[in-house]
């Protein structure tokens, strides 16, 4: 597909869902659309975080990995456990390489796996028993943990335990804070969900335990880091920027952060808010309830940086304006080296992208500082606000798809033909082995960070060395080798 044009592009659009029956076809020709930069609303060309079709492929996961393992799950220094039957406690562990200082075990339990096991007899008479056994022995084995999160799975929901209760009465035998997350995974269309429900988890159970608190000496230039999990140490690349522009991070979380930190947000003079799908909500309640005003921020790529830098610095007096000016002058040698390194080799490249969160929009512009244009992306749990920011940083009739299946992305790409793809895990091996170079964009592929400036010299490095690797000319998908052999056998007769 050589150029992105509107009639291409819906043309692909309706020649990828001839076959679907009627009923899907109509269903999925929603959730399809070719951008439409003149719109201000996205929901007149694309619809996002309805149900997903029964058959089709979705990459989508429940409310309890929104909860469990985006939320709570890297708040290192609190137990969080999976209630419920060990098939989703096997999951529980940290997965995502939410990095954090600590000793494992001892202080810090993010990678530590913790469930209930429900068993058949605590489906058919209950497992508040259970949970509150639970809960005795976690304090016992780990006194030094900071607090607790009961995370319910789908049955705890289906049979109705009180774990609310629960968490009340042991709280106040242990003399620390128990949060139960009515998190069960069929809440909901996808983990969009668990991250709302966690939300207001931290509103109802967390937030307000130390607004009476007058001992934390505050400063005009508090900020907090909202929704950034570190994964390979995003967040402190992210830090590094904002205090050296002068500002202090009282707070960062999830990523390597703490109960604590969470309980002196609302001292904070302005939150950061880097992965608006799932920390939208709970920086708007403190909005609402402490006046403290948030802004997303976007620290993927030069151009950027810059651009956030200055809009935060927007928010306070000339000394952290000229902080921001310093930072950016001080790392653009270095933006232009890495610019000037890899961009000749990564020129004219394009890009589909397929990941959850933020990512699909946030990550264009480092792409496009290397020269990089993204031709198609998409969410697999957004709502329409999502695509509403999104629309603006994709080029014109460019392809959008919401919780895309499996099969409409393999004939998108197959159309389309990128030189790249960024998704996740699910996706990874389908297209390596069609031949086709592919970054795991949830979790930096086992590298990282690819925050802040430094993030960028690797992501540019990260993307030139997958790009750019001889063994993709050496590598043929097995059923193309198959329709050569049958070619050549066919000549041969």
């Amino acid at each position: 597909m050589a150029e992105m044009t509107r009639e291409a592009t819906e043309a692909l659009i309706q020649e990828v869902l001839e076959v679907y029956p009627e009923k899907a076809k109509k269903d999925r020709n929603k959730h399809l659309a070719a951008n439409d930069t003149s719109l201000e609303k996205s929901n007149k060309c694309i619809t996002s975080n309805k149900k997903s079709l029964p058959g089709v492929m979705t990459i989508r996961g429940c409310a309890y990995a929104g909860s469990k393992g985006v939320v709570w799950g890297p708040i290192k220094d609190m137990i969080h456990i999976s209630h419920g039957p060990v098939g989703c406690g096997q999951y529980s562990r940290a997965g995502r390489r939410n990095y954090y200082v600590g000793t494992t075990g001892v202080n810090t339990f993010g990678t530590m796996n913790f469930t209930s096991d429900f068993q058949e007899k605590d489906i058919v008479f209950g497992g508040d028993k259970k949970l509150d056994k639970l809960l005795d022995e976690i304090e016992m084995l780990f006194p030094l943990n900071k607090g607790i999160s009961v995370q319910s799975e789908c049955p705890i929901g289906l049979i109705g335990d009180d774990i609310e209760a629960v968490s009340k009465k042991k709280a106040k035998v242990i003399n620390k804070p128990i949060v139960p997350v009515r998190c069960e995974g069929f809440r909901g269309v996808s983990q969009s969900l668990g991250h709302h429900i966690a939300n207001d988890a931290i509103r109802d159970w967390t937030l307000g335990a130390r607004d009476d608190d007058h001992s934390f000496q505050s400063t005009p230039y508090d900020v907090a880091i909202i929704g950034d999990y570190n994964i390979g140490g995003d967040a402190w690349a992210s830090r590094t920027l904002l205090e050296e522009m002068g500002l202090r991070v009282v707070a960062q979380w999830s990523g390597d952060g703490t109960i604590s930190e969470m309980e002196l947000t609302p001292k904070v003079k302005l939150n950061l808010l880097h992965c608006y799908r799932s920390m939208n909500y709970i920086s708007r309640h403190m909005e609402e309830k402490y006046g403290i005003p948030w802004m997303e921020y976007n620290f993927f790529g030069p151009s950027k940086i810059e651009e956030s830098l200055r809009r935060i610095a927007s928010f306070f007096d000339d000394k952290i304006k000229q902080g921001a000016e310093r930072v950016i002058a001080k790392y653009k040698p270095l933006m232009d080296g890495v610019i000037a390194k890899y961009r000749p080799r990564l020129e004219g490249k394009r890009v589909m992208l397929y990941v959850g969160g933020l990512r699909p929009r946030h990550t264009i512009g480092a792409y496009e500082d290397l020269g990089m244009e993204v031709v198609g992306a998409g969410y697999e749990f957004a709502h329409n606000d999502d695509y509403d920011r999104t629309i603006k940083e994709m080029g014109d009739a460019t392809l959008l798809y919401d919780d895309v299946t499996g099969y409409e992305f393999e004939e998108f790409v197959k159309a389309i033909k990128p030189d790249l793809i960024g998704s996740g895990i699910k996706e990874k091996y389908i297209f390596q082995k069609m031949g086709i170079p592919f970054r795991q964009m949830h979790s930096w592929d086992y590298s990282g960070p690819y925050h802040g400036y430094d993030g960028f010299a690797i992501f540019a490095r990260d993307m030139d060395m997958t790009l750019n690797n001889p063994c993709w000319a050496k590598l043929k998908a097995p059923w193309k080798v198959k329709e050569e052999s049958e070619q050549r056998l066919s000549a041969q007769a």
